[in-house]
């Protein structure tokens, strides 16, 4: 067990000391708004064996969690290990509005029941995660939805126009004469009286929430309470090593991915974003990481990722896998089978096999020269396919074609 991990799991009940809190909170860190707040409230928490009240909002607009996400997850998870108070806020209200932080657009409004939809689903990923038993989950609906019309206009005296024109994506909108509806200009300020209600101590956010999470500090000052501790996250890298995981990019790595699919995807990250992922995706040892060999550490960074959303098992069979496809260059064991019938396009086949999910993403494979049937390179979507065979799409998926 790892210094920081044998850390984590000290009895709640005992407070820790100052340095090993804040050696843990710290850890993948961008900014933290101030340290010194921060030193305060947990000494505070400690001489008086009181829990901070943690605060991390999630919007229900995407119900498929992937790695990207869970960073602020896992820094959450941190602060529950730590023995603190840990509210996860569903903004299943503010979801149907839509968080303008990063948009180069009016965002789509959600209806009522995409956004409970999308809950729910969230709620059983994040489970895996956190102890969804040891933490309070909360939905703004419950202080919105009872809001007269005349409470919800005075939050708006809370902030001046050109303090939202000065946020950088609104900046950058409105020098390019793109629409910013008055609507967006409330949801920092709906984000901020969240902070009101739950009387939080710290907010966690990833680095493009920094406007809307200084709102809330303000608006708790307004308001007579003290102010938030703001900690920002990083945006996590996809697999391309370039652009934040996304699914609209096609970089991104699924915590509901099979522990093979997992496995390789991880392995197939570069040497410089591989300590990255271990900062903010595990809590091992980051000296000992520094001293292994970077493929032995990226083989242990895969199977250490794959056991945690999988099992250990299933992270073992998943790293024999691989070192038998990619080390010693041979098939997988089971490999998918499907049955062609006449002439079909390698698009058709791509799709009705399941081995691609969309014809966007068989389309960027084929331009990629990421497909090869029987070892030969497919490059033209009218390729024709009629004989058995090995097709292979990227580097991790195989398909038997079978007459």
């Amino acid at each position: 067990m790892t210094r920081l991990h044998s850390l984590l799991h000290f009895n709640a009940s005992i407070p820790m000391d100052l340095n090993q809190q804040l050696e843990i909170i710290k850890r993948g860190a961008v900014d933290i708004i101030s340290e010194e707040e921060l030193k305060k409230k947990l000494e505070e928490s400690i001489s008086k064996n009181r829990p901070l009240n943690i605060k991390a909002g999630f919007d229900p607009t995407a119900p498929d969690l992937h790695l990207g996400h869970t960073v602020l997850l896992r820094k959450l998870r941190q602060f529950q290990e730590l023995g603190h108070k840990v509210f996860f806020l569903i903004g299943d209200f503010t979801g149907r509005i839509g968080d303008p932080s990063g948009r180069s657009e009016i965002r789509k409004q959600l209806t009522q029941e995409e956004v409970v939809k999308n809950a729910q689903t969230y709620k059983a990923q994040v489970a895996k995660i956190l102890d969804i038993n040891k933490i309070q989950v909360v939905f703004n609906s419950e202080w919105f939805d009872k809001m007269q019309v005349l409470e919800m206009l005075r939050l708006t005296t809370h902030a001046t126009v050109s303090q939202m024109l000065a946020r950088a994506d609104f900046k950058k909108r409105l020098s390019k004469n793109e629409d910013i509806s008055l609507l967006e200009f409330m949801y920092p300020l709906l984000q901020g009286y969240d902070s009101v209600k739950l009387e939080a101590d710290v907010e966690l956010g990833g680095t493009d929430q920094v406007f809307n999470l200084l709102v809330g500090r303000q608006m708790q000052k307004d308001f007579g309470q003290n102010e938030q501790i703001v900690i920002t996250m990083p945006l996590l890298e996809g697999t391309d090593g370039v652009k934040k995981m996304s699914k609209s990019y096609g970089n991104y790595i699924g915590i509901s991915d099979s522990p093979s699919e997992m496995f390789g995807k991880i392995m197939s990250i570069s040497d410089e974003l591989m300590f990255k992922y271990y900062t903010l995706l595990t809590d091992d040892d980051l000296d000992i990481v520094k001293s292994l060999h970077p493929k032995e550490a990226k083989l242990r960074l895969a199977e250490n990722i794959v056991s945690f959303y999988h099992t250990p098992e299933n992270a073992g069979n998943a790293r024999l896998e691989f070192e038998r496809v990619f080390s010693q260059k041979k098939l997988p064991e089971d490999i998918l089978e499907y049955k062609i019938s006449g002439e079909q396009t390698i698009i058709t086949v791509l799709l009705n096999s399941g081995l691609v999910k969309s014809g966007n993403e068989a389309r960027r494979l084929l331009k990629q020269g990421a497909v090869l049937f029987n070892e030969g390179k497919i490059e033209k979507e009218s390729f024709i396919l009629n004989q058995p065979g090995i097709l292979k799409a990227g580097a991790r998926r195989f398909l038997k074609i079978i007459p």
